[in-house]
């Protein structure tokens, strides 16, 4: 049953670092494809590494991956070692892919797709791809650094909402747009009047992206309730607190036909760990009955937090 485990361990693993890829791959086309051929901006890391790219022509990839290893250094000595391998594989993967992709799109793909569509339209497309990548990665327990950090340390220091701050950011990101030059792919600079309009479309480019995040965030933090009739009540309660690092509660109960005192375990977690557990049930008790529930909420340790508004 131990080899059984450790694979599915594994397999998890897997699956979890490949939806983080494909997170960076969906955030990097959006770039690609819609952002930066409209030499359109957004918030955070990538923002600014944009702004930048317009104005001297350093490859996007590359300011993103300097300033994001300059944070990560900066915040493991202040916030400690507290940034997952997840998080540094997607800052690595987002800035070779930003660097890469821009290579291997072909133009009149882009043109097609981007160009030929406006910005409007490419401010929302890119933003909802881009805002997808990132759901996709957070969910899995992935981060693109930047702005996240930044948010981490200032409120060590400050009582502020780390959305609040990170908001805060991305606007003057944004904003600082309009302090540097922008040259079109052909070289020529960006009118003032346009580089207004871009700043508006980062403005919506944000909201799209923070909304897409959220959407997709809110489906992936259902939760379910099991409920798991087993004779080994005691060998899958072990591999499901110890091994799946779950929370399990036995539950004492009576079939009422068959007159016997029986344990049922009643297991809580995210709609996303249910085929895991399910193959841990199966594994260990190919027998078991198992009744599975959505729930409307869950609160507390691990999950979502109950928030109360303080009457002033």
């Amino acid at each position: 049953m131990t080899d059984n485990v450790l694979q599915f361990s594994w397999k998890t693993a897997f699956k979890e670092y490949a939806l983080v890829t494909l997170g960076v791959v969906s955030y990097a086309l959006g770039w690609t494809i819609f952002l930066l051929p409209n030499n359109l901006i957004g918030g955070g890391v990538s923002g600014f590494a944009s702004i930048l790219f317009y104005a001297t022509g350093l490859p996007m990839g590359v300011t993103y991956f300097i300033i994001n290893i300059i944070l990560l250094v900066i915040g493991t000595k202040i916030l400690g070692t507290g940034f997952g391998g997840k998080t540094i594989y997607a800052i690595f993967m987002t800035s070779i892919m930003l660097a890469v992709m821009p290579k291997i799109i072909p133009a009149d793909f882009i043109h097609e797709f981007a160009l030929s569509n406006g910005k409007l339209i490419c401010t929302f497309i890119g933003g909802i791809i881009a805002g997808v990548g990132i759901g996709l990665s957070i969910s899995q327990g992935g981060s693109t650094g930047g702005t996240d950090i930044v948010a981490l340390l200032w409120c060590k220091f400050h009582s502020a909402s780390p959305g609040r701050v990170i908001l805060i950011i991305d606007v003057g990101i944004i904003l600082s747009s309009l302090l540097f030059p922008s040259y079109t792919e052909a070289g020529e600079l960006l009118p003032f009047t346009e580089k207004l309009a871009v700043v508006v479309y980062g403005l919506i480019q944000v909201t799209v992206s923070g909304y897409a995040i959220d959407l997709y965030l809110s489906g992936s933090k259902q939760s379910v309730q099991a409920f798991i009739f087993t004779k080994k009540v005691q060998e899958m309660a072990d591999a499901i607190a110890f091994d799946m690092k779950r929370g399990v509660t036995v539950v004492p109960a009576k079939g009422w036909y068959s007159k016997e005192d029986r344990n049922v375990l009643l297991v809580v977690t995210r709609k996303t760990d249910l085929n895991l557990l399910l193959r841990y049930v199966k594994t260990i008790d190919p027998d078991a009955f198992i009744s599975v529930s959505s729930v409307m909420g869950v609160y507390g340790q691990g999950f979502d937090t109950i928030k109360i508004k303080s009457k002033k």
